[in-house]
């Protein structure tokens, strides 16, 4: 009899990892049906749907298909600020250094002083990150007055060298190049390289808009006005489309006349003239007169190198973990292609597109992360829609980042559903455990809405972590009815771990 029992103890213990197994099954299978029938929603049925989801340790949980490339819009912003917390490590700052060429005597600059731009995304940015620009004018005043400095016979010159190439990947629409989120980075930068104007419509539609310069001024810039006001109900459909080839730009379009008076944001091409021109009359109010006024090396054409520039000392931008939080956050299209310029900066001595994305593979690939498959890459924002990428790349790339010695700061980076940022209105009715541990990034533009990150497990072991990656393309569903399916796909995988 004693050994009967024996026979079906050991039986029973030699058939628990096959029931377990069977179990495990039989769950990843209900959830990718769940997931599936979520999908096939009729406010998807013109879209192009793309989902992977799988735990850390490599098991699949959901793959619809995840080997499509399609547009990811600010889902980019995870690959460009991972890898630089990758390469560049949350400790790292951009600095702006100010010197001089010629000679110092007697309390006179006999040359220019120099603004030498590193690249730093945050200068008199109105971000709260940022340090204001009057205290960073105290600060560069400071190192002027410290050298001796109390006139200058040349000029300010705002040096935007540290970045070549184009300011704007040649691929955004032309559209957008002109919004703030088009900006573009340069080497120097200043108010996140935008204009503000305070804009009204008339009194009835066909009347001319009422826009006036708000922050920063710029008198060297021709604005011309080629837009009218719109009838009730259209909004704001203004554009303003302006290039650094010349300082003119046209704003275009409408504005409704029952908006009321509101503060538009512009793209601004001159940054570096911007910022020399504000610095020179924050000194001439302190007693620092600058004969020559400002230049730089676009708007200013006269501008050559004088000779060797001497570097008196420099300020630091907030830490690269600081600004990380704030792209992710925001989705602040200016600091990610600035962190996807700075990459190429830092492997390869130039900043230019060609350059940044040879040092961005290079770094996906020492993640262990291939990017032969599902990767296609343009820019670090993801406002270019020749970005194309799969879900299963994202997973493979969130994955990978899990290895890295900054995943810790890469994952505080990423918003929760219901937080401060871009999820602030997803998953309403979820309940608060569930949405504290999802952190996600989203990207959106017309037709376009996606989601990728992680799902912290409830058991706190690394190795239940989700990865996920959800992409919609050519979907012409208006937002209420697409947020709220893609609220319950996540929410569905959540409550797996």
């Amino acid at each position: 009899m004693k050994k009967i029992i024996t026979h079906i103890f050991l039986l029973c213990c030699a058939c628990l990892p096959a029931l377990a197994q069977s179990t495990a099954d039989s769950t990843i299978s209900a959830l990718q049906s769940k997931v599936a029938a979520l999908a096939e929603d009729p406010a998807l049925n013109q879209a192009v749907v793309s989902i992977c989801a799988r735990r850390a340790d490599g098991k699949t949980l959901v793959d619809i298909d995840s080997d499509n490339m399609l547009v990811p819009a600010s889902n980019m912003k995870l690959i460009s600020t991972g890898s630089a917390l990758h390469r560049l490590g949350g400790g790292h700052r951009f600095f702006t250094k100010i010197g001089y060429t010629g000679d110092i005597r007697d309390g006179v600059l006999e040359g220019d002083l120099y603004i030498i731009g590193g690249g730093d995304p945050t200068t008199c940015s109105k971000d709260s990150i940022a340090t204001p620009a009057e205290e960073t004018f105290r600060q560069w005043e400071m190192i002027v007055r410290n050298a001796g400095v109390k006139h200058i016979r040349g000029r300010i010159i705002g040096d935007g060298r540290h970045f070549d190439g184009m300011m704007e990947h040649p691929t955004w629409q032309w559209s957008d190049i002109g919004t703030y989120y088009g900006s573009g980075a340069t080497g120097l930068m200043f108010y996140e390289n935008m204009l503000s104007f305070s804009v009204a419509g008339g009194e009835k539609a066909g009347d001319a808009v009422n826009i006036d310069p708000y922050y920063p001024v710029c008198p060297w810039l021709e604005v011309r006005h080629n837009c009218s006001t719109g009838a009730a109900g259209t909004g704001d459909q203004l554009y303003m489309y302006t290039s650094e080839l010349a300082p003119v730009a046209e704003i275009r379009g409408t504005f409704g006349v029952d908006r009321g008076r509101k503060r538009v944001d512009c793209s601004n091409k001159y940054p570096e003239y911007t910022c020399a021109h504000y610095f020179s009359e924050h000194l001439r109010r302190n007693g620092i007169v600058c004969e020559g006024g400002a230049a730089d090396f676009r708007l200013g054409r006269d501008v050559e190198d004088m000779g060797e520039i001497h570097v008196l000392d420099s300020t630091a931008s907030p830490s690269l973990k600081r600004i990380v939080f704030e792209t992710n956050h925001a989705s602040n299209n200016l600091y990610a292609e600035t962190l996807f310029r700075t990459l190429g900066k830092s492997m390869t001595q130039s900043a230019c597109y060609d350059s940044s994305y040879f040092a961005l593979d290079q770094i996906i690939r020492s993640l262990g992360v291939s990017t032969a498959r599902g990767a296609g890459i343009a820019d670090g924002s993801g406002l270019s829609r020749q970005n194309y990428m799969s879900s299963d790349f994202f997973c493979r790339f969130l994955s990978g980042m899990m290895s890295s010695p900054s995943y810790e700061d890469f994952l505080s980076s990423l918003p929760s559903p219901g937080s401060k940022g871009t999820l602030e209105y997803n998953m309403k009715s979820s309940p608060a455990s569930v949405k504290s541990r999802i952190k996600a990034k989203s990207g959106s533009m017309n037709g376009v809405r996606c989601y990728s990150g992680y799902i912290l497990p409830s058991s706190g072991i690394k190795e239940d972590t989700i990865i996920f990656s959800i992409m919609v393309n050519n979907c012409t569903s208006p937002t209420w009815k697409v947020r709220p399916l893609l609220d319950k796909i996540m929410a569905t995988l959540a409550e797996t771990n």
